[in-house]
C-alpha cells in the first residue's frame, strides 16, 4: 500500500511537471518575444507547416531521438516508444494550456509581454523541477539534455543552458529558412536559453529535497517518527 501511495505521488508530480512546463511554454508564445527554447524548434516547425504547436512538438522530439542515438551510440526502442508516448501527452498539454492562456487579455505593451516572459520562465523551471524529481521517463528533448550532461561531463543546469541554445539556433534558422523572417525565436527565447537552466539549478538546490522527501513519506514513516519524537521527549 505504501509503495503504491509513493508510485501516486511521483506519477501526479511528473504529470503536473509536465502540464506546468506545458504552461510556461504557452506563456512565452503568448508574450510574443520569441517562444520558450522548450519548443522553439516545434513552434518553428509550427510556423513553417501550418500545423499545431503540439502536433510540431511530436516531429521536433523524434529528431532529439536522433541526436541521443547520435550522442550516446545507442539506441533502445522500447526508450524511444515510451519518450513518444510521453511527448504525445505534452503535446495535448501544449495545445490545450495554449487555449487557456489565449483566454487571457492579449499582452499588447512591452511591459505586459516582459511579464509574461518572466512568468514564463519561473513557470516551465516549477515544471522542469517536478517532472525532473519524479525520476519518470524525460521527453527526447529532456533526455538530451542528460545525455549531453554525461557526454561532455557537465553539470546539468549547465547542460540545459546548452541544449537550449542549440535549439534555438536550429529554429532561428528553420524560421529563416521557411518563412524569412527569425519567427519564433527572439529576445525572450535568448532570454530563456540562459536563465530557464540558471533558475532550474536554484530550484533544484533548495526545493528538490522537500520535494523528495514528500514523495517518499508514507503513513508508516510519519507514524515512526511520532513514536521517535515521543521516545526522545
Amino acid at each position: 500500500m505504501n509503495h503504491i501511495n509513493v508510485t501516486m505521488k511521483r506519477l501526479g508530480l511528473y504529470i503536473l511537471g509536465l502540464l506546468f512546463l506545458s504552461l510556461g511554454v504557452s506563456f512565452s508564445i503568448q508574450a510574443d518575444l520569441g517562444v520558450s527554447p522548450v519548443s522553439s524548434l516545434a513552434y518553428a516547425f509550427a510556423l513553417a507547416s501550418g500545423f499545431s504547436v503540439g502536433t510540431m512538438t511530436v516531429v521536433a522530439n523524434v529528431l532529439f531521438i536522433s541526436m541521443q542515438v547520435i550522442l550516446s551510440k545507442l539506441f533502445n526502442l522500447r526508450e524511444a516508444i515510451v519518450q513518444l508516448v510521453i511527448v504525445l501527452l505534452f503535446g495535448f498539454f501544449i495545445d490545450l494550456t495554449l487555449f487557456i492562456v489565449r483566454l487571457l487579455p492579449t499582452p499588447e505593451t512591452l511591459m505586459m509581454r516582459g511579464a509574461f516572459l518572466l512568468i514564463s520562465l519561473f513557470v516551465v523551471a516549477v515544471g522542469l523541477l517536478g517532472y525532473f524529481t519524479a525520476k519518470y521517463p524525460l521527453m527526447p528533448y529532456d533526455e538530451l539534455t542528460f545525455v549531453i550532461s554525461k557526454k561532455f561531463n557537465k553539470e546539468l543546469s549547465k547542460a540545459k543552458i546548452s541544449s537550449d541554445l542549440i535549439n534555438v539556433l536550429v529554429a532561428g534558422l528553420v524560421c529563416i529558412i521557411f518563412i524569412q523572417s527569425l519567427g519564433a525565436v527572439g529576445i525572450g527565447t535568448v532570454v530563456a536559453a540562459y536563465f530557464i537552466g540558471k533558475v532550474l539549478g536554484l530550484f533544484i538546490k533548495h526545493y528538490q529535497k522537500y520535494l523528495v522527501n514528500w514523495m517518499n513519506k508514507t503513513k508508516d514513516n510519519g507514524k515512526i517518527q511520532k513514536e521517535n519524537t515521543g521516545l526522545s521527549s
